[in-house]
């Protein structure tokens, strides 16, 4: 009997609709700061290991390593430091 029991309770918890959450809102471009603003970007991993690093640089310093932050942050942004 505690197994029958058991059993229905275990299949309306898995027949129930699983609780709406909304999507995470993803911006599409880096949010604006000052010139010293840092924009942290995960970069791919050297060669030799699979350890993913992140970089802080300001717009400026991206942009001479020809990496346009506003294109990049929605897929490889990490966080903006205000300093």
């Amino acid at each position: 009997m505690a197994r029958t029991a058991l059993l229905m309770a275990l299949g309306m918890i898995a027949a129930a609709p699983a609780a709406a959450q909304p999507e995470p809102v993803v911006p599409t471009a880096a949010p604006e700061g000052t010139p010293t603003t840092r924009y942290c970007l995960r970069v791919d991993p050297i060669t030799g290991t699979r350890i993913e690093t992140i970089q802080c640089r300001t717009r400026e310093d991206w942009a001479s390593l020809e990496v346009n932050v506003d294109e990049e942050w929605a897929q490889n942004g990490v966080r903006v430091i205000n300093a």
